[in-house]
């Protein structure tokens, strides 16, 4: 076979397609830096989503274009572009990528569980994340994370949020010296200090920062979406439709406060008990239904796991405490399919282009 030439690569690699955005990698830059000395090949590759299932489709992709053309061993290297929200100049987050806002509309469903694990999740895919409980009647997260103490300023202006697992926190729940003490506040006070977990923070420099709202359709998503401009929201439901009366109007409230919904996570799904039988307490097909309402994927139905409330009790999300279970698998694939989701609107908005910059780098791989 005649020696590669960086015509003969980049012809071939033209062929490959985004697995992302389902068009030629060279036509939309997410392909580039394609080099050809003494024969060997380099190049490298862009994906918008930290997915591993994503990763992987595009290297099989670029390895089998790279194989037709006679080439077996080249430099690939990976980069991470995480796609950035709309950020204006009096953004009080200039420096967080993505807001994406867990809600329902119902209590009880398990948002706060599933905002754990969420962030989690995201950050062992890479990401660098930001947690905010934005429930100041009940916060969860202190409890849920396993973290206690009353966060500082090294400046005199800033919050540090705590940290766990290297996750930026912030929550009502820090702030208080009994975790049994009501908060007993007016709306007013309770939308100000909303407002100082935001403003006052010092969040950094985020990929992701996820907020953990309260139950019911009051004002607090609208004035998050006042404030700055939000990624999206992530709705959780329950199968039953007791739940789904209220998911419901969280679904409209979304589309009257023009809230892209990115997707639908069914929790509590269902069980499966020692002799492997399938068993819908809750009955079947809500998240389903809460999907084709939003107009949206249902991107994951986690199942009931006592491992899920125990490890959660403990102070350490099943993502992170046994990400060998069918929870926390579910909970990873979640996050993979949010992360592509918002990449694929991104891409969208933009006219179908891809938008080069500076997100977090994976390491060199030779293939």
């Amino acid at each position: 076979m005649p020696t590669p030439t960086k015509e003969s690569i980049t012809e071939a690699l033209g062929k490959v397609v985004d697995p992302t955005f389902d068009k030629p990698m060279l036509d939309i830059g997410t392909l580039s830096d394609i080099e050809v000395v003494d024969g060997k090949v380099s190049l490298t590759a862009q994906l918008s989503s930290p997915a591993d299932a994503i990763r992987e489709l595009a290297r099989t992709r670029i390895r089998e274009a790279l194989e037709a053309a006679g080439v077996t061993d080249a430099d690939v290297n990976w980069k991470i572009q995480v796609p950035t929200r709309e950020v204006m100049g009096d953004d009080p987050l200039p420096g967080v990528r993505n807001v994406v806002l867990v809600m329902s509309g119902k209590g009880g469903v398990g948002k706060s569980t599933v905002a754990t694990n969420l962030a989690v999740a995201l950050k062992r895919m890479g990401m660098r994340v930001g947690l905010l409980d934005a429930d100041m009647y009940g916060p969860s997260i202190p409890t849920m994370l396993g973290v206690r103490g009353a966060p500082h300023s090294t400046d005199g202006k800033k919050i540090q949020p705590l940290q766990r697992f290297g996750i930026g926190l912030m929550s009502m729940g820090f702030l208080v010296e009994d975790a049994k003490q009501a908060i007993v506040w007016r709306g007013p006070m309770l939308h100000g200090a909303l407002r100082q977990f935001v403003i006052d923070v010092d969040w950094g420099e985020l990929d992701f920062l996820v907020l953990d709202l309260p139950p019911g359709t009051g004002d607090v998503a609208l004035t998050l979406s006042q404030l700055f401009k939000v990624t999206g929201v992530l709705m959780v439901t329950t199968p039953q439709e007791v739940a789904l009366e209220d998911v419901y109007k969280g679904v409209d409230m979304c589309k009257k406060l023009q809230l892209p919904i990115l997707g639908v996570v069914e929790n509590m799904s269902f069980f499966v008990d020692s002799a492997g039988v399938k068993h819908e307490l809750f009955g079947a097909g809500g998240g389903e239904k809460i999907a084709e309402f939003a107009e949206a994927s249902l991107l994951g139905q986690v199942p009931i796991d006592p491992q899920v409330r125990v490890w959660g009790d403990e102070g350490t999300p099943i993502v992170q405490a046994a990400p060998g279970s069918e929870p926390a698998k579910t909970f990873m694939n979640i996050a993979d399919k949010l992360t592509t989701r918002i990449a694929v609107e991104q891409f969208e908005r933009g006219g179908g282009k891809s938008v080069p910059g500076d997100g977090p780098k994976r390491l060199r791989i030779v293939r």
